[in-house]
Parts: structure tokens; C-alpha cells; sequence
């Protein structure tokens, strides 16, 4: 499977506690409309930890239905439990998903052989193809570069979402093995893309679509004048959707838009006034109109 491009990590929208399906099919045939390369849900901007395994399932079925095959669906399934990962994983395959984002098991802090056994399991139990996830700063677990190219032979790997911060990261997998690199962090998807990666996965796009894709696409095509141009065009968003912790900023900017409900599950609150007032001035500085 090639990956490339940009691929939003779509926010789950609530209302009075519950999935807000209708904003999320709104959210849905917006992305597509603004010609993103695939969507991503129930990852950590799709506020997994806080949705339970029966909505974590109706999630997975309700946007690969909405989508229809319009693009390819990557989806969350992954778990700091090997089987409830598995089932998750083969729940997605069955629904159609093109593939599973599977997040560095959190809080067990597995060894780098655990890790190397838990994502092969998965990835043969589930038998979609696997974007390895690693998110240190959420797991408290680096994937080892090492783990990675001892797992990118397999066919069922697809790709590694590197989102800790990282560019050398891009430098030391693409120097161990031949594995598709996607950025985890807006900031740092054109920095990461001119060492190689091929795209992101992508907070701000929830937002900007249109122009996180043509970032990605003029990359890839080399030109690296237009992709910079809307690099730092966009840049104060990309680091306004981090004042406080990711998705908080970005389910604020949709509110403020009228797209959704500004709502969230405990442990994750509304935005803080003080927060609010530098997303704001972030969103006008990249163009965005309030």
C-alpha cells in the first residue's frame, strides 16, 4: 500500500455526550471536498482514549460507510493490549478499512522485543496493512529504529507515523530500511518531507484541508518553493493547534467555525480563556477567517 499525501486525523465530534454523527458526516464531506489524500479516525485526535469499545467500533463503521471508498481510511485501532488491539484491527479489516494506525502501546512500556511482537500479531491478526505509530510524548515508549526495520520487510507494513518531535528520526529510519515515513506534526511535515517522508497525518487539516494537501502535494512534486510558501503561510496555525493538548485547540477552531459542538470527554476540557485568545490570533495570522 503507498501512502503519501495528507491524511487528517479527523476529530470525533460530540453533543450532550454523545457522538455527534451529523456534525461528523458534515466534517466528513468537507474533507473530501477539499481533496485530502485519506481520512484518519479514532486516533489521538479522534479522542479514542475516551470513547468506549462499542463506539470505537460504531465510529469505524460509520465513516467507512460515509466515505463509501471516495479515499482510503486509515483507521485508529490500536491498544496498549495486544488482544483488545487485535480486535479492534479485525473489526476495521471487516468494515472495509484500508488500513490500521496502530499507537505505541501506552503506560505497560513494553521491551523493544515486545514491541516487535505486539505490531507483528496485530498486523497478521488483522491482516490490513499497518502504519506503525510512534508518539512518545502520548506513550511514554519509543518505537527503536531498530524495531522498525526488523518490522518493514513484512508486507503487511505500510508506513511509520513519526510524531516525536524528531526530524533526525526521518535521517535514521530511511538510513535502516525502506519503510513510508508520514509526519505526525504539522510543523514538521515540510522539514520531514525534504528528507524523504512522504506526507502527514495531519491535526490542522481538520481545518484547512484544501491547503495542508497542496503543502503535501507541491513536496512531493519538488516544488519546494510553493511547499514553503505555505509552510510558513500556515505555520502560526500549526503551532496555535498546540497552545494546549492536541485535540482541545483543534475542536475550539472547528467550534469557533460553526462546524461542531465545543465538547469534549473528562479528562480533556475546554480550552483555557488565555489559550483561546493565541488560537484565535493564530488563526488570523494563517488567513483564517473568524
Amino acid at each position: 500500500m503507498q501512502l503519501q499525501g495528507c491524511y487528517t486525523a479527523i476529530v470525533t465530534p460530540f453533543r450532550d455526550g454523545k457522538v455527534d454523527y451529523a456534525a461528523f458526516a458534515k466534517l466528513i464531506e468537507g474533507q473530501l471536498a477539499g481533496g485530502v489524500d485519506g481520512l484518519v479516525p479514532v486516533g489521538t485526535t479522534g479522542e479514542s482514549p475516551t470513547v468506549d469499545f462499542d463506539e470505537h467500533m460504531q465510529i469505524i463503521d460509520f465513516v467507512l460507510e460515509k466515505v463509501g471508498g471516495r479515499c482510503p481510511v486509515i483507521v485508529g485501532s490500536g491498544g496498549n493490549s495486544t488482544a483488545e488491539a487485535i480486535e479492534l484491527t479485525k473489526h476495521a479489516a471487516a468494515a472495509g478499512a484500508d488500513a490500521s494506525l496502530q499507537v505505541t502501546p501506552y503506560y505497560n512500556k513494553p521491551t523493544a522485543e515486545g514491541l516487535y511482537r505486539h505490531f507483528l500479531t496485530v498486523a497478521e491478526a488483522g491482516q490490513i496493512p499497518i502504519v506503525l505509530y510512534n508518539v512518545p510524548g502520548r506513550t511514554g515508549c519509543e518505537i527503536p529504529v531498530e524495531v522498525i526495520a526488523r518490522l518493514a520487510p513484512h508486507p503487511l507494513m505500510a508506513a511509520v507515523k513519526e510524531a516525536g518531535g524528531r526530524v533526525d528520526r526521518v535521517s535514521a529510519i530511511r538510513s535502516a530500511c525502506d519503510i513510508t515515513v508520514l509526519s505526525g506534526d504539522d510543523m514538521l511535515t515540510l522539514p520531514m518531507m525534504s528528507l524523504g517522508a512522504k506526507g502527514v497525518i495531519s491535526v490542522a487539516s481538520n481545518v484547512l484541508p484544501e491547503q495542508v494537501t497542496r503543502l503535501t502535494h507541491a513536496a512531493l512534486a519538488g516544488d519546494w518553493d510553493t511547499a514553503r510558501d505555505l509552510h510558513f503561510r500556515l505555520y502560526p496555525f500549526f503551532c496555535g493547534l498546540f497552545v494546549e493538548t492536541n485535540p482541545i485547540p483543534v475542536k475550539a477552531a472547528l467550534a469557533m467555525l460553526g462546524q461542531i459542538a465545543e465538547e469534549y470527554r473528562l479528562p480533556m476540557c475546554p480550552i483555557s480563556e488565555g489559550a483561546r485568545v493565541k488560537l484565535l490570533e493564530a488563526m488570523r495570522a494563517a488567513g483564517i477567517a473568524i
